[in-house]
C-alpha cells in the first residue's frame, strides 16, 4: 500500500532546494538566540556568567546529541520517542559496567573504557530494534518507537530497583567529566562539538544523507531508484540509538553515577530542537545547523528560566509551545509555497 508521503511527485531539483534550505532561516534562529540572551541578561546579569555559560553547555551537550539522532530520522520521513529512556538506559548501564569491573580489579582506564562501549552497545541495540520493527514488522515509526521507550524505561528501574547506581574509580569519573579547556569547555562538550561536526559532514556532504533525504522526500520514488531503504532505514535508527547512548555516558560523566530518571522528557528536548531548527516532520527537510542553533535555544531558554525564577515544571511548557510554534511556521510556510 502507498502512503500519502510514498505517493508525492517529486519535481527535478525539488529534492535539492529541500535539502540546501534557505540560510535566511538559520540568520533568523540566530537573532532570535541573541534576543534571549539579551533579555535574560537583562533580567539577571549571571546569565552572562562563565558559570552560566559552562552550566548552558553542560545542558547542551546530551540534547545535542540526542537531537543529531533525531534530526536523521526525521528527515527520513520517521521518528524515534525512545531517545530519552535510551539516555537513562546506557547511562546505567555504563555505570554498572563500571562498578562491576573496577570492583573486579580491572584498572581505570580499561574499566572506563569498556564501559563506554558497554553503554554505546546499549544505545546500538535499541536502535536496531526500532528499525527491525519499523522496516520488517512494519509499525509506525511513533508506534516502534514508543513501545521501545517504555521498554527502555523498564528495564532501567529494573536493573537499578529505581536508586542511582555509583562507584569504581569516581575521581577518575569526575576528572573527566568536569576538566575544563578555556574556562567554559569541557572534555565531554567538545566531543559533543566534534560529534556534531561530524553529522554535519554526513548529512550534507556523504552518501548516507543523500539517501536519508531521498528516502525522507518520497520513499517510494527512492526503492524505484534502486535505494535499499530498509537498510538504510535501520542504519538510520541505530545511529539515533547510538547518538542517545552517547548522551547518557555524558550524563554519566557530569555526575558519577547512573540514575534512573535520567532522559526523562529527553525525547521532547530532542524533537524540539530539530524542529525548531527547521526540520519539518513530514520528512525530507533539515540541516544540520537549525538543529545546533535549535538546541542552543532549547538550553538557553531552559537556564534562563531557571536563573529568572520560573518553576522548573513549567520547563515542558515552554518546550510544548515551542513545538506547536515551530510546526506552525512550517506550516504556514508551507501554504505560501504551494500559492505560488
Amino acid at each position: 500500500m502507498v502512503t500519502d508521503r510514498e505517493a508525492r511527485p517529486v519535481t527535478p531539483g525539488s529534492g535539492l532546494k529541500e535539502k540546501t534550505m534557505p540560510y535566511r532561516q538559520e540568520i533568523l534562529l540566530t537573532v532570535v538566540l541573541l534576543a534571549m540572551i539579551g533579555l535574560f541578561s537583562a533580567i539577571n546579569p549571571r546569565f552572562l556568567s562563565g558559570a552560566a555559560a559552562a552550566n548552558v553547555l553542560q545542558d547542551f551537550g546530551p540534547v545535542m546529541l540526542m537531537a543529531i539522532g533525531e534530526t536523521f530520522v526525521i528527515i527520513s520521513g520517521g521518528i524515534d520517542l525512545s531517545v530519552g529512556s535510551v539516555l537513562g538506559l546506557s547511562g546505567v548501564v555504563t555505570a554498572i559496567v563500571v562498578k562491576s569491573a573496577y570492583s573486579a580489579g580491572l584498572g581505570a582506564g580499561a574499566t572506563i573504557v569498556i564501559a563506554t562501549v558497554s553503554g554505546l552497545a546499549a544505545g546500538a541495540a535499541v536502535g536496531l530494534i526500532n528499525g527491525i520493527l519499523v522496516t520488517r514488522v512494519r509499525l509506525a515509526p511513533f508506534i516502534a518507537t514508543l513501545a521501545t521507550m517504555g521498554a527502555a524505561a523498564g528495564i532501567t528501574l529494573v536493573v537499578t530497583n529505581g536508586v542511582q547506581i555509583a562507584g569504581g574509580p569516581r575521581a577518575q569519573v569526575v576528572a573527566i567529566g568536569t576538566r575544563t579547556f578555556a574556562t567554559v569547555f569541557t572534555g565531554p562538550v567538545l566531543v559533543v562539538l566534534a560529534a556534531t561536526a561530524i553529522a554535519w559532514l554526513l548529512l550534507s556532504m556523504a552518501r548516507f544523507g543523500r539517501y536519508t533525504y531521498a528516502i525522507g522526500s518520497n520513499m517510494f520514488a527512492a526503492r524505484a531508484a534502486g535505494l535499499k531503504v530498509d537498510a538504510h532505514l535501520i542504519k538510520v535508527y541505530i545511529l539515533s540509538g547510538l547518538m542517545a547512548a552517547m548522551a547518557g555516558i555524558f550524563v554519566y560523566f557530569r555526575l558519577a553515577s547512573g540514575s534512573p530518571s535520567s532522559g526523562q522528557g529527553g525525547e521532547l528536548q530532542a524533537i524540539a530542537a530539530a524542529v525548531i531548527g527547521g526540520v519539518s516532520l513530514a520528512g525530507g527537510i533539515g540541516r544540520m545547523g537549525g538543529t545546533f542553533l535549535g538546541t542552543l535555544i532549547i538550553t538557553s531558554i531552559l537556564s534562563g528560566l531557571i536563573l529568572i525564577g520560573v518553576p522548573p515544571a513549567w520547563q515542558r511548557v515552554v518546550i510544548g509551545g515551542l513545538i506547536a510554534i515551530a510546526v506552525a511556521v512550517q506550516g504556514i510556510g508551507n501554504v505560501d509555497k504551494g500559492t505560488k
